[in-house]
């Protein structure tokens, strides 16, 4: 049972990941439309550096009614969900991240690197509001990981 577990969770992360590679890289027309700037441009236009700003103004729009629902709820809750099952796969995968402090570091590296080449590749932007979603779905992954009824599941 325990190897039968291992091979499904092994499947399905790799196409977790090819799910996630397309999301965050493919997904949308996210920096097609100024193709033509500089990198530089670019980076100016497309980052958001002031925590909450876009959570705010996403949580505005849903109060004021000034927004189809959908594009916050997508983008709030997707930010959220897109790195929950990142938190139970990489302590299953990497022994050395069960700790909440080494697997922390690890994500905070981890979605740094990703929100640069989303950037630099202008296929998405530098939004510390989606680092921070992210984080917090990889930490709510870790609790259910961490949790005993999983643990005496997977182990």
């Amino acid at each position: 049972m325990k190897r039968f577990i291992k091979i499904v969770l092994s499947i399905s992360f790799i196409f977790y990941l090819l799910a996630l590679v397309v999301l965050l890289f493919f997904g949308g027309a996210r920096g097609y439309i100024w193709t033509d700037l500089t990198l530089i441009e670019y980076m100016k236009r497309s980052s958001n550096f002031v925590p909450f700003k876009t959570i705010s103004t996403y949580i505005k729009a849903i109060y004021r009614g000034s927004m189809n629902i959908d594009i916050p709820i997508k983008n709030l809750v997707g930010n959220f969900i897109m790195f929950l099952p990142m938190g139970i796969y990489l302590p299953y995968f990497i022994k050395k991240l069960n700790k909440v402090s080494v697997f922390s570091i690890a994500m905070i590296i981890l979605l740094f690197v990703i929100e640069v080449i989303q950037l630099v590749t202008k296929r998405g932007s530098f939004d510390i509001d989606d680092f921070i979603l992210n984080m917090l779905g990889s930490l709510i992954g870790f609790g259910v990981w961490k949790m005993k009824v999983v643990q005496k599941l997977l182990k």
